[in-house]
């Protein structure tokens, strides 16, 4: 069933792709925010590119993302680009599924985190099927050019499923997680040693009411965090909490509308929140962006796409200079970069 959702899936953005390349690829945003967009590599290398995260390292833009011949195949590893203001660098794999025992399994959703000291975090996900899968971590001392040996997290710990972790004042870092074994649920793990170590902290009702994953976790004022997760319910949901990540509230359905598919959030340096999703019930078309002053009440900002085909999974962060970077999935083939000026967001 759910390979023939996904073969169903890559045909449809086969279709949507193709109809792109022979129409001269996506037309340029004319938005006044957009400063520059384009793809991530020069070409599709593989059947299936998903799932991209995004980081700033050293001065330079680091992006992962998973790719092979179909989502769930062994095959399936994670590859690896970065940009140092002179273009993007050719896609090298960072990560693969292989094992001690030589069998190999598929790689899933990585996820970059650079805290605000230390090596460059790569988590990832190895398994044949989200239920099944187990949480890996690599790291990089020199901004995403090399790899350290990855290493198994702890049982029970997952690490970050799609979006990126926050750092606090404190230092802590919390990590938004979920798990998809039966019910759909949400939970943080949260570290104070760097990643070293790993604490699960539970959502109430979580699954019973509201079946969420893929949390992204935005900051606000006087220690608030507020939780913004896609749902099987077709709308996004959101939790709050009111002292930096302890204690949470019961998982509430937004009016935010979105076709069960992964979405992401940040939080902007002038205090708003900028959230990027599919404002469908249906399709994962279009993408945008929305944009809120108290993480309550969203307006529209602008459509990063839209028309036939698949465009998905975004992933966002602020850079030190100020400018905001949106990667997403084009047709489940490439990795498409989006590159925004927040001041002209209205």
């Amino acid at each position: 069933m759910i390979v023939n959702r996904l073969v169903f899936r890559r045909i449809y953005s086969w279709l949507a792709a193709g109809g792109a390349y022979l129409s001269g690829g996506p037309k340029p945003n004319p938005h006044p925010a957009v400063i520059d967009e384009g793809f991530i590599d020069a070409g599709p290398a593989y059947a299936m590119s998903h799932a991209s995260t995004i980081a700033a390292s050293g001065g330079r833009l680091v992006v992962a993302w998973f790719g092979g011949s179909l989502e769930s195949r062994p095959d399936v590893r994670i590859l690896v680009a970065h940009n140092d203001g002179h273009g993007w660098s050719v896609p090298r794999e960072a990560a693969n599924g292989r094992q001690a025992d030589g069998r190999r399994y598929a790689c899933w959703n990585p996820v970059l985190f650079q805290p605000e000291s230390g090596p460059l975090m790569l988590f990832y996900k190895v398994g044949k099927t989200p239920r099944s899968w187990w949480g890996m971590c690599t790291r990089s001392r020199d901004h995403g050019q090399t790899w350290s040996p990855p290493e198994r997290l702890a049982d029970g710990i997952l690490g970050p499923i799609k979006n990126k972790p926050v750092q606090l004042a404190s230092g802590e870092v919390l990590s938004p997680s979920s798990t998809e074994s039966g019910d759909w649920r949400i939970h943080i793990e949260r570290s104070n040693n760097l990643g070293a170590s790993w604490t699960p902290v539970q959502l109430p009702g979580s699954g019973a009411c509201v079946a969420a994953i893929q949390p992204s976790i935005l900051t606000h004022a006087e220690n608030r965090l507020q939780l913004m997760c896609r749902t099987r319910q077709r709308r996004i949901a959101e939790s709050w909490s009111m002292d930096g990540g302890r204690n949470w509230s019961p998982l509430q359905l937004t009016s935010l509308k979105n076709p069960n598919s992964g979405t992401d959030a940040v939080s902007l340096a002038d205090g708003r929140q900028l959230l990027v999703y599919n404002r469908s019930a249906s399709r994962r078309t279009p993408l945008n962006i929305a944009l809120s002053r108290d993480g309550r009440t969203w307006r529209d900002g602008l459509v990063l796409a839209s028309g036939f085909g698949e465009y998905s999974y975004p992933a966002v962060i602020q850079a030190g200079d100020g400018l905001v970077h949106v990667t997403y999935s084009w047709n489940l083939s490439r990795i498409r970069h989006v590159v925004l000026d927040p001041a002209r967001l209205e």
